[in-house]
């Protein structure tokens, strides 16, 4: 297994995006840290001290190329196409940057031929739906075609490690929440639309999907925390579960927000949130992050929704059309 320590230059793949800012916040000052966004992307503000490069994920030898000169001894491979509502439509992208830009990475790191831990984030969504709480030990069948590729996608991972004997990890974390996420996903959803209300830029009919749904639910910080500590500290080829072991109700998290803004509001069903299969439960269970890695999520629920209706307060305050 690669030692990571503070000394070592850290690839992060999908650094641009909403769990990457949190990675590089966390990361800032503390190592050397090369951070990779997409082509034609704008490069993010306020990460100073990082090495910044446009690399396609689809593109094998700019991979090669990237991971050759970078030289890390340790990736966080992030990147990918992370919507389940949206891998309806979009299936074949969802395959493309899911499953080959994985393939690309390892094959590159393959090839440099250096030691080089990669820590690999799948999802949740691999497992095959059911109310009992799932371990790593769960049957695989994703109710999905985003779940279908992140299956993929850690079957190239795991053959990796198995059959080459790459330093692999594979992180199966469950929802994560928390400032910054995109409107796409539903609290983060929920929040926009009550700092927009609150601040008289729409009516106040507030649009939900499917509110009976349960989810085992993360502060994205403590996620951040779970993959550096799998970088440290995890066993070659072995798959975590990165999850509270709690799946509160969807309805109830959308109240909590609400029980905390002065707007009074009205719920209107919006077909566009609607899933064509929505998993009702999605519980994990974090027993193997506790006992091997020393793990367990560090910040209530009720923080996270705070600072996330905040985080949309200031955003709306400052763009209107935020």
């Amino acid at each position: 297994m690669t030692s990571v320590s503070g000394r070592d230059k850290i690839l992060v793949t999908g650094a641009a995006g909403f769990v990457g800012g949190h990675l590089l916040r966390r990361l800032a000052g503390t190592r050397p840290v090369v951070a990779w966004r997409r082509p034609g992307g704008t490069k993010p503000s306020g990460s100073e001290g990082v090495d910044w490069q446009a690399i396609d994920l689809e593109d094998s030898a700019a991979v090669m190329k990237g991971i050759a000169e970078a030289a890390p001894t340790a990736i966080v491979h992030l990147a990918g196409a992370p919507s389940v509502r949206t891998s309806w439509q979009t299936v074949v992208p969802h395959l493309r940057i899911n499953v080959m830009g994985t393939h690309h990475v390892l094959q590159a790191v393959r090839g440099a031929g250096r030691p080089c831990r990669v820590l690999v984030v799948s999802s949740a969504q691999v497992y095959q739906p059911g109310d009992s709480p799932a371990s790593e030990e769960t049957p695989l069948k994703p109710p999905s075609p985003y779940g279908l590729s992140k299956l993929a996608e850690e079957q190239l991972a795991l053959r990796a490690a198995a059959d080459d004997g790459l330093d692999v990890v594979v992180a199966r974390p469950f929802n994560h929440i928390g400032p910054g996420q995109s409107a796409e996903f539903a609290v983060s959803h929920f929040a926009r639309q009550i700092a927009r209300i609150e601040a008289g830029l729409e009516p106040p009919s507030l649009r939900v999907g499917n509110l009976s749904t349960r989810r085992d639910a993360l502060d994205v910080r403590d996620v951040v925390d779970a993959y550096l500590l799998l970088m440290e500290r995890a066993r070659r080829g072995r798959v975590y579960n990165i999850c509270s072991g709690q799946a509160p109700v969807m309805r109830d998290l959308l109240e909590e927000l609400l029980a905390r803004s002065s707007a009074t509001v009205e719920l209107a069903v919006a077909e566009e949130r609607l899933r064509p299969n929505d998993v009702p439960v999605v519980l994990g269970d974090p027993k193997r992050m506790s006992s091997e890695i020393g793990w367990t999520p560090r910040i209530a629920l009720s923080q996270t929704l705070a600072d996330v209706l905040d985080a949309w307060r200031s955003r709306v305050a400052a763009d209107p059309q935020a």
